[in-house]
């Protein structure tokens, strides 16, 4: 499907890895792309080397930081047609040793920040009758292991939030859908903690983009709510 010259796509959590690639693939398919992330310094050097991208600070537990960004971004750049939620909080531990406070922030980033942008799209893509939301989720939206007992609570609540807003705003021309990464991202910290696996034990954040790409530009016949990616040589 053809990209309009004025589509805007706004990638929350556009840090290094899956939010730079996923900045430079939409980029390179014709969007405009808003680049949100806590630190937007760090962001403006990638934003430099995107046609029409701009970055903007953007604190997805706050709502009050989440509508000064879209705010702006609004009025900048125009209405968000694609919105790609990549923002994401890794909190590790069981029931006794995760805090009341880990497990309030893991909720806030991948949960609740996750609704406030949601929520903030949703109005211009249905007076638009089209428009895309993907969510960036995890092994943990699907299953709890034994050490995820706040990051599954808020990635499972994440893939619920995604499948009642596809299951409501489908019927408009909104499609909804849910990544789901069952791999560890190929970064140069996971690199450099995994040293001794081979190449194809990890997942190319360009691989990544490509598969949210794809999910974007789906035609409404065919439209996927929940896809996962793994390289192949994950054990599941």
């Amino acid at each position: 499907m053809p990209v309009k010259p004025d589509s805007v796509c706004a990638i929350v959590g556009a840090g290094p890895g899956n939010g730079a690639a996923l900045a430079q693939k939409f980029a390179a398919a014709g969007h405009r792309v808003a680049l949100l992330a806590r630190e937007r310094d760090r962001l403006a050097e990638l934003a430099t080397t995107l046609p029409g991208a701009a970055a903007y600070h953007c604190d997805v537990s706050s709502a009050e930081s989440i509508t000064a960004a879209f705010a702006a971004i609004e009025g900048e750049m125009g209405p968000v047609d694609t919105l790609i939620y990549n923002a994401g909080k890794g909190v590790w531990g069981d029931a006794l040793s995760v805090t009341p406070q880990d497990f309030e922030t893991a909720w806030r980033v991948n949960t609740f920040g996750a609704f406030l942008c949601a929520q903030r799209v949703l109005p211009a893509m249905i007076a638009a009758a089209s428009g895309a939301i993907v969510f960036i989720g995890a092994t943990a939206s699907r299953r709890g292991g034994a050490q995820t007992a706040a990051f599954a609570a808020a990635k499972g609540g994440q893939r619920l939030l995604a499948e009642s807003l596809a299951r409501t705003y489908g019927p408009t021309g909104v499609h909804v859908a849910l990544l789901v990464i069952d791999a560890v991202v190929d970064e140069p910290l996971a690199r450099a903690r995994l040293a001794d696996r081979p190449a194809d034990f990890f997942c190319a954040p360009a691989d990544i983009a490509d598969t949210a790409l794809m999910l974007t530009r789906q035609k409404r016949s065919a439209w996927t709510f929940e896809l996962e990616v793994r390289p192949c040589a994950e054990k599941w």
